[in-house]
């Protein structure tokens, strides 16, 4: 829960994090998150808007997650939102998850357009185009397992607990890649992006080595799958800035925090002759947060973006796909 001003000021972001629940577990579940949502939302509305120091009176407007996510933890937001903008004759304006990551570089710096975004979480890997404000063109997508996933998966056959992939991101920066784990559709002419087969070469490399009673060195295999998913996403986002020309770059989403990402692509851009402004949220925002969604319903507010009570829980939602 967040309250945002003008879109561009954070006057509170109280996040409620379910990570220790879920790492017994390996991985969210989905019954535990909705658990957690429904003993922790009111607690973290009465917080933010005393951090923030205003009442119901003051705001203009109440916006909320609609999708995509869990059915039951976005159900449980959605109602919430709907109950307070009802109770306070406020609009309710629903958000697009990733709407709210792509915007929480806003608070970086105001956007240029036209703009890209590359989109890296734990659900989702996208190329954005966006030629004008809240207008997402996808250009680019994954054919199947996410970044974030894969880090995930990975990091559980390394021993690291979830979520992985910040213990293997510093990892990383400790080994060599040895291993040379393939790159998928990096040659190939489209904008998509996959990462299953590089997940299951990278976890058929430890097997058959504990078959053979084999030690692999931990930061070796880190750093050779760090490597693969950067020549990846970089390259295809290289690829995406020569087919379509923009004033600024974001990276955003829980992905966003590697360390690894950040280094290289700002490496990278550095080489083309006229790069665009790279726009990566700070830390605090690159994971789920509320205050990425109020930046994005400042926008959606001032186009007329409206729900009503009616509104309902999307967890498949996406941005309109076009033709690249």
């Amino acid at each position: 829960m967040a309250v945002v001003e003008n879109g561009h000021t954070i006057l509170s972001n109280i996040i409620a994090t379910q990570i220790n629940s879920h790492k017994r577990f390996g991985g969210v579940v989905p019954e535990v998150a909705s658990r957690h949502h429904v003993q922790q939302i009111t607690r973290c509305t009465e917080e933010a808007m005393a951090q923030a120091g205003v009442d119901y009176d003051d705001l203009t407007a109440v916006a909320v997650t609609m999708g995509p996510g869990l059915v039951g933890a976005l159900l449980i937001g959605v109602t919430a939102a709907k109950v307070i903008a009802f109770a306070h004759h406020l609009p309710l304006i629903p958000i697009n998850h990733m709407a709210g990551h792509t915007y929480a570089a806003s608070y970086v710096a105001p956007f240029e357009f036209p703009l890209l975004a590359l989109l890296v979480s734990g659900g989702h890997t996208e190329l954005v185009y966006m030629q004008s404000d809240y207008d997402f063109e996808i250009i680019g997508d994954t054919r199947d397992d996410a970044v974030g996933e894969a880090y995930d998966k990975i990091g559980r056959v390394l021993g690291i607990t979830y979520p992985a992939g910040k213990e293997v991101d510093a990892l990383a920066h400790e080994g060599q890649d040895t291993f040379h784990f393939p790159r998928a559709m990096l040659e190939e002419d489209n904008l998509d992006f996959s990462f299953s087969g590089l997940k299951s070469a990278f976890i058929n490399t430890v097997h058959h080595a504990d078959q053979l009673n084999e030690t692999l060195d931990r930061a070796d295999l880190a750093t050779s799958f760090q490597a693969a998913v950067l020549d990846i996403l970089v390259g295809k986002t290289l690829r995406a800035l020569q087919t379509h020309p923009v004033h600024q770059l974001v990276i955003a989403g829980g992905v966003a925090a590697n360390q690894g990402l950040r280094e290289r692509m700002h490496t990278e851009l550095a080489k083309l002759p006229n790069p665009p402004q790279l726009l990566i949220p700070p830390l605090r925002l690159c994971g789920d947060n509320a205050a990425m969604i109020g930046a994005a319903a400042h926008v959606a507010l001032a186009k007329g973006i409206r729900g009503d009570l009616h509104l309902n829980a999307d967890p498949g939602l996406s941005f309109d796909t076009r033709t690249a």
